[in-house]
């Protein structure tokens, strides 16, 4: 019998005060089973940091050939591809084929790895890359509930977040850009 993924409910007030966005967003998110919590925080930062009206979740690691937040216009043209981790070169030169813009959002605690052995390829293509550093994703993993309201301030390269168990704030590193 294959395991279910496990599901998540986060009311979110983004204030990203870069963007003059101010969104109360409503997200259920469905955890992969061999996702981690960390990875699954790191999907939710990415989509609150492009939050935008058809910006949605899709199969995620169901699905090889399918990012992990996509944006698609009204003719199902993809405009926003973002994939979470640390996607091999190949992968994301698709992606820039696919899709009108790309990013990456590395994040964990072998990222610096992937970047040295990476950058070089990536710089080839025009995919921005950024990298959430691996403390910070898990002191954010570890204040989490299945539901649970939470607020996000984006500025700058920093996300602030504001929880009922606490908060943290987390950087941005950009690594390559646009």
């Amino acid at each position: 019998m294959a395991l279910k993924p496990t599901i998540y409910k986060f009311d979110i007030a983004i204030s990203d005060l870069d963007r003059n966005v101010f969104e109360n967003i409503a997200l259920t998110v469905a955890q992969h089973p061999s996702e981690s919590t960390e990875r699954m925080m790191a999907r939710v930062l990415a989509f609150c940091l492009h939050t935008q009206d058809n910006l949605t979740f899709t199969k995620g690691l169901s699905a090889a050939d399918e990012p992990d937040i996509a944006m698609y216009s009204l003719s199902g043209e993809n405009l926003l591809w973002i994939d979470v981790g640390e996607p091999a070169v190949e992968r994301i030169k698709k992606a820039t084929r696919a899709s009108k813009t790309v990013y990456i959002y590395s994040f964990n605690s072998k990222s610096d790895v992937w970047w040295s052995q990476s950058r070089n390829k990536f710089a080839q293509l025009n995919v921005a890359v950024r990298q959430f550093k691996w403390p910070e994703i898990q002191m954010l993993a570890s204040k989490i509930e299945r539901t649970m309201n939470m607020s996000v301030t984006l500025t700058e390269d920093s996300a602030y977040f504001a929880t009922n168990n606490g908060e943290c704030e987390l950087s941005i590193l950009s690594l390559q850009t646009l």
